[in-house]
């Protein structure tokens, strides 16, 4: 990839966005040489404030708020944060004009070097993510953990050698901006309902996903989940060799769960990776997750002890369902990460108990009603805050479900929900909505969440 990355020395390019994500893209830039062009859409900011960001010093103009017509003649190459949606009207100004339109993942592979293996998907990216990163520790020295998983890809990019292996985490936010991204092997874990807000509709979000494979060929693998139906489609049309994986029923070829064992199946031969029981993962949905990430490593030349000794040992990762602790008999769960309807019914079903469940958040369009006929005789009580929660309220009053309450603050739910457990039951924080408004981040809330209950 050497020569993409020679060709952006000397070249005129606009960062868009001063978070962690453009910050990072910046210094990439301006190690291979670009001209650098900073734009930040928040007025309220101030040039001291950005330069603050940097750890060493680089060179670059600022413009804050607008970006000037006139600019547009200057700028060779326009590089996104992940936040910066490609029908804001400057960036259509920008296509219109003929400029490249990259984001950061695009920047980062031309810079990189070595295997990509790219993980997407509504849920369940972090865990595999974070569980294939540590499979490929086990097998080699040179590995990357790098993405949506919160380090920034480019961040990373120029220590990449020809012998390292990236495994990213990737959202449909950062697929709408690669071209010439190729990960070796690819992964697309399922396609429900999340960011209606941004990508308008099911068949637009489920097109993006798809673009994670997009200049894969034969001798590359995609893992798809084969019990989702827009994935059997999107196959189709896929030129990559595909694995698929199942929980819910044996394959012919791909890896599966028979009974309480994960197997996997190739040309007639047959793996047992392990029993479910010596998984440190719960819920169904994480079974899947090691089936996706042994399937990866799998495709990436690693060899199932190493794969088995790793899926053995391998612990939740912050904020997915991630016991906190027990007080007073009552189990406390973190599931700040469960941003969506889909992500939090997982969350539910994984709980063994009676429940009370913490939700609400920022509203992203979601529907709740899936969410809340999950609930069975399982939930026992709703907590709800933030901005959907009288729309969830509403949700659950048609569904039938009474036991619901309203609070201001993180703090009150946790008393609230502590109030209505009984002995042996569990309490949930599993929002189904996004974090801002209230919160920086779901590691904000997921944070604050751990503290109030290490403070009962």
């Amino acid at each position: 990839m050497e020569d993409n990355k020679e060709k952006l020395a000397g070249k005129t390019v606009l960062v868009v966005g001063t978070g962690v994500s453009g910050v990072a893209a910046a210094n990439l830039l301006a190690q291979v040489g670009a001209d650098l062009i900073l734009l930040e859409g928040n007025t309220q900011v101030t040039p001291e404030q950005v330069a603050a960001k940097f750890t060493e010093k680089i060179s670059y103009d600022l413009i804050l708020g607008e970006l000037p017509e006139q600019m547009l003649q200057r700028i060779d190459l326009a590089v996104l944060s992940p936040g910066v949606p490609t029908d804001a009207p400057f960036v259509v100004k920008m296509q219109e004009a003929g400029i490249p339109i990259w984001g950061e993942i695009e920047l980062a592979y031309v810079c990189g070097k070595g295997k990509v293996l790219a993980i997407t998907g509504t849920n369940g990216k972090t865990t595999t993510t974070a569980l294939t990163g540590e499979i490929m520790k086990a097998h080699q020295k040179s590995v990357y953990v790098v993405g949506n998983i919160g380090m920034p890809y480019t961040e990373y990019a120029a220590q990449m050698q020809d012998d390292t292996v990236t495994v990213a985490e990737i959202s449909s936010f950062q697929l709408e901006t690669v071209h010439r991204f190729h990960p070796t092997v690819s992964a697309i874990l399922n396609i429900t309902p999340d960011h209606l807000n941004r990508h308008h509709t099911m068949e637009c979000y489920a097109e993006t996903k798809a673009r994670i494979a997009m200049n894969q060929d034969e001798k590359d693998l995609c893992v798809l989940n084969y019990e989702d139906e827009r994935l059997q489609e999107l196959a189709k049309q896929m030129a990559a060799k595909i694995c698929w994986f199942s929980s819910q029923r044996e394959l012919e070829e791909g890896i599966f769960l028979r009974n309480e064992t994960i197997v996997y199946k190739e040309a007639g031969e047959e793996v047992e990776l392990c029993n479910i029981h010596d998984l440190q993962l719960l819920g169904t949905h994480n079974y899947e997750n090691v089936m996706a990430a042994a399937a990866i490593a799998h495709g990436a030349g690693v060899s199932w002890s190493t794969i088995r000794q790793v899926v053995t040992t391998f612990r939740a990762v912050p904020h997915r369902i991630e016991f906190v602790r027990e007080v007073g008999g009552i189990k406390y769960y973190n599931d700040s990460k469960g941003t969506n309807p889909d992500a939090a019914i997982k969350a539910v079903e994984a709980m063994v108990t009676p429940t009370i469940v913490i939700g609400g958040g920022y509203d992203k369009d979601s529907t709740y009603e899936e969410w809340i006929a999950s609930f069975g005789d399982k939930v026992k009580g709703l907590v709800l805050l933030g901005q959907t929660k009288d729309k969830i309220e509403q949700a659950a009053l048609k569904a039938g479900f009474t036991a619901v309450t309203k609070v201001e603050t993180l703090e009150e739910a946790v008393k609230e929900a502590t109030a209505q457990a009984k002995e042996g039951y569990a309490v949930l924080l599993s929002p189904a909505c996004a974090s801002w408004g209230m919160f920086k981040n779901f590691e904000q809330r997921g944070d604050l969440f751990k503290e109030y209950v290490n403070n009962l």
